[in-house]
């Protein structure tokens, strides 16, 4: 077990190893990742959808923004340099009604500002590239979307680090409190350190406050679960099919997408569950259940965005809605081709407390000699190594 390092990274996730490599690349050593489970991959990083976004979707100021185009280009380079799996499909966002195509505008406005290549296209164009999606008119055509294995990312990433000399990672490896302002307590004894940087992911909050960092910060569990379609149905989606979204919220609605494997997922939901770690409804509860409740109940009553994303949320836990929602991208659709599916992940949602909205951006806090990543939700991955240059850029 290593006792003292120059970089101590908290989480063994995209955002810890991406920032871990940057480091790398910069010429530092003497880096030590520490990741509580047993493998890499086990929670949000290993278990995400597999998309690599382009940005279109976000506010124009923003981290999220500014990251992802470039995050795109370099892990693209990234795969085609270590010779991993990549499939450059592209994606479409469709629009089935009036309103939805006032969405359709914003969200091109956003791609243009934003610098992302994204055109429109009408149905007959459309019928090209995803021959069985229906839209009103128009839809978005984005060339840079693409697929990619997560977990062979992530392996790949710590290989390349494990080659390092005085870079280690430590599995099996908990944090579990501060013991003086450069020394942490974890099961396996204690770790001094120059600085730290907490990419915990999950729980990348619940250890800011025990830095007395991001206080007016709280989060909430969000079950991400996923549906497919049958083998003899993948045929009706060539790559990724998407609905407008609600602005409103952080997430994108239920949409199509063809992973490496070939299979094609539907999904995910968004619903606010009672664990860091419940890929079930009721699965992983713990002492934090009840606060997690509360904090639901909460944002019920007082945000109506939460409370509108929430209600919507749930009923796509049931088949009939989820059909429904599926039909309007992709009229051809049985419903005998919707499959259950293993596949869930779960989003650690930021809140700001204060104010009782949902955070739309990645949040990154600073103090003394710690820097504490949260709200790394999507796009991180896709934004993960170009992130991982501003982070550093903070440390050093």
């Amino acid at each position: 077990m290593i006792k003292s390092c120059d970089f101590l990274i908290i989480g063994g996730g995209i955002i810890g190893l991406t920032v871990a490599n940057e480091l790398i690349l910069r010429g530092f050593s003497n880096i030590a990742i520490i990741e509580k489970e047993d493998e890499l991959g086990k929670h949000a990083s290993g278990r995400n959808s597999g998309v690599l976004h382009a940005g279109i979707y976000y506010s124009p100021d923003s981290l999220k923004a500014k990251y992802c185009m470039q995050g795109n280009n370099l892990l693209t380079e990234f795969c085609k340099n270590n010779k991993l799996n990549l499939h450059k499909c592209g994606k479409v966002i469709v629009a089935d009604s009036k309103e939805k195509l006032k969405g359709l505008e914003e969200l091109k406005k956003r791609a243009d500002k934003n610098g992302v290549e994204a055109r429109f296209i009408d149905p007959k164009e459309l019928w090209e590239i995803e021959p069985h999606a229906y839209t009103l008119e128009k839809a978005i055509y984005s060339p840079k979307t693409a697929v990619f294995d997560p977990l062979e990312i992530l392996k790949a990433l710590n290989k390349k680090i494990k080659t390092k000399e005085d870079c280690s990672i430590s599995l099996n490896t908990a944090f579990i409190s501060i013991t003086n302002n450069s020394e942490v307590l974890t099961n396996h004894g204690k770790i001094k350190y120059k600085f730290l940087i907490n990419a915990a992911g999950n729980y990348a909050e619940k250890i800011a406050h025990k830095f007395k960092i991001g206080l007016n910060y709280k989060s909430i569990p969000f079950l991400g679960t996923y549906t497919e379609l049958s083998e003899q149905s993948s045929h009706l989606v060539n790559g990724n099919i998407y609905p407008v979204p609600d602005a409103r919220n952080p997430f994108l609605g239920v949409h199509f997408t063809k992973g490496i494997d070939g299979k094609v997922y539907i999904g995910p939901t968004a619903i606010p569950v009672f664990g860091r770690e419940s890929y079930s409804l009721f699965e992983n509860l713990s002492s934090e259940s009840l606060s997690f409740l509360y904090r639901d109940v909460l944002m019920l009553l007082k945000s109506a965005p939460f409370r509108s994303n929430a209600i919507s949320e749930v009923k796509k836990y049931f088949g009939k809605y989820l059909y429904q929602e599926c039909k309007k991208l992709i009229p051809d659709l049985k419903k005998e081709d919707i499959l259950a599916s293993n596949k869930a992940g779960i989003r650690a949602q930021l809140v700001d407390w204060d104010k009782k909205e949902l955070v739309m951006d990645f949040v990154v806090e600073k103090k003394e000699n710690s820097v504490h990543i949260l709200n790394a939700v999507s796009p991180a991955f896709s934004s993960s190594m170009s992130f991982a240059k501003y982070v550093v850029d903070q440390v050093v």
